[in-house]
């Protein structure tokens, strides 16, 4: 069993891609986990408003994205990691994750510059490696969604070296994420919504 596990509502508007059994352990392992992502993702929509504002420090995708699973116990989280090698300490900072909660870990890169990918699938994949986290989750934007960009004017702050799936997905099957099971989301341009 795959993303099939997932509503087929949820597939209808995001793009779904997994490695490494992502679904299945979020849905066995982690059920509480599980449903605070899907009632995020069925809950979501991408409003028009969002997209024509003026840009600052976080975007509204992400402040959305964040407040919804921190009213569900989830937080930022940061993980101080050191190797000892015969009494010898080397530190291994990580970067923090946007989203964590028992032992599952999200990150939102919806208008970053697209190494942000390299800094998350990195993190994850010492993270896993430490046995800190189970499962990692990107939620980026899918590329057809330039053209609501291009139509309301915006399509330059979108720039082909942000973070989108298009940037993403050649890093995964790269190997970059190693051996951690990864779930990637797009949004889709189905989840855009002019009312708001």
């Amino acid at each position: 069993m795959g993303i099939e596990l997932l509503p087929d509502i949820i597939l209808q508007k995001y793009e779904v891609h997994e490695w490494k059994h992502a679904c299945a352990i979020l849905k066995s392992d982690f059920p509480a986990e599980w449903s605070d992502l899907t009632d995020l993702l069925l809950n979501f929509k991408l409003c028009k408003s969002w997209i024509i504002e003026a840009g600052g420090r976080k975007s509204k995708v992400s402040e959305y994205i964040d407040g919804f699973l921190y009213n569900k116990g989830w937080q930022e989280k940061h993980f101080n990691t050191a190797l000892h090698v015969d009494g010898y300490e080397m530190v291994s900072p990580t970067h923090k994750i946007d989203c964590y909660k028992n032992r599952i870990a999200l990150e939102i890169e919806w208008n970053n510059k697209d190494p942000f990918f390299d800094r998350d699938l990195n993190n994850f994949r010492l993270l896993f490696d430490l046995r800190a986290i189970s499962v990692g989750i990107i939620i980026t934007r899918c590329d057809d969604l330039q053209a609501i960009f291009n139509q309301l004017g915006r399509g330059a702050s979108y720039g082909a070296s942000t973070t989108h799936l298009g940037k993403l997905l050649p890093r995964i099957l790269g190997g970059a994420g190693a051996g951690c099971p990864i779930l990637v989301l797009g949004i889709k341009s189905e989840l855009f919504d002019e009312r708001c």
